[in-house]
């Protein structure tokens, strides 16, 4: 795709999933410009703890998807990750294609006024939490900042340092028992938006929980969402 769609519906904020993917190889810098020049309401990422304590943007636990490299994430230095460049959509490589820093992606968000949705890959120690705390605070962008998981006790470990904090709990499913916590621990909805249905919707509205689903690329898909009446949309293309 060339261009983006435009979702014709003022009910819910779109998200650029990991930057303006649809446009621009995910998780760089480039996605994340490219978003911030669009109307999109926030721009989503994903971050790593690497082997020496930094963080990095990427989205797989793994390098072989994007790069062919079997090597783990997590098992590297930022150092060595920072040395990587990835290839455009049209399988060129280019220089300016790196691992962009979580430093790098907030200020891109601060700069374009963008709301920063920053998922944390796998499961952080609460020293990591802290740091990464730190990291978006010491930018001036906490407050603009989303936070989300799959994994429950990084949620659970936001919630207790930031009582306020908008957080949002990853899954493919909501069942009764995603609900029940939510609701015990003021949680949000990040979820497939496959499984979303407006009986789901309405349940979290009335325990006073926003909806965010992922990731909606076709229209169609979109303007349904917006029917049920989710808060957000995430997605690769639509605007």
């Amino acid at each position: 795709m060339n261009q983006t769609i435009r979702l014709a519906t003022d009910r819910p904020l779109v998200i650029a999933h990991r930057g303006l993917s649809g446009l621009e190889r995910e998780n760089t810098c480039a996605a994340f410009v490219a978003a911030g020049n669009r109307s999109y309401y926030g721009i989503e990422t994903d971050i790593h703890r690497t082997k020496d304590g930094r963080y990095i943007v990427y989205h797989d636990d793994d390098l072989m998807r994007l790069l062919g490299d079997a090597r783990i994430v997590e098992e590297m230095t930022f150092a060595e990750l920072r040395s990587l460049r990835l290839s455009d959509h049209d399988g060129k490589v280019r220089e300016d294609l790196m691992l962009p820093s979580l430093e790098e992606y907030i200020r891109i968000c601060r700069k374009y006024g963008k709301e920063s949705v920053l998922e944390i890959k796998n499961h952080f120690a609460p020293e990591d939490i802290d740091r990464v705390i730190g990291i978006v605070g010491g930018e001036g962008w906490l407050e603009h900042t989303i936070f989300i998981s799959f994994d429950l006790p990084n949620c659970l470990c936001l919630r207790e340092k930031l009582p306020l904090q908008r957080v949002q709990y990853l899954v493919e499913i909501c069942d009764a028992q995603v609900l029940r916590v939510m609701k015990e621990y003021a949680l949000d909805l990040d979820m497939d938006y496959q499984h979303c249905t407006r009986e789901i919707v309405d349940a979290c509205h009335a325990q006073g929980s926003a909806v965010n689903v992922w990731t909606v690329n076709d229209p169609e898909d979109g303007r349904r969402m917006a029917r049920f009446g989710v808060d957000f949309i995430t997605s690769n293309i639509l605007e």
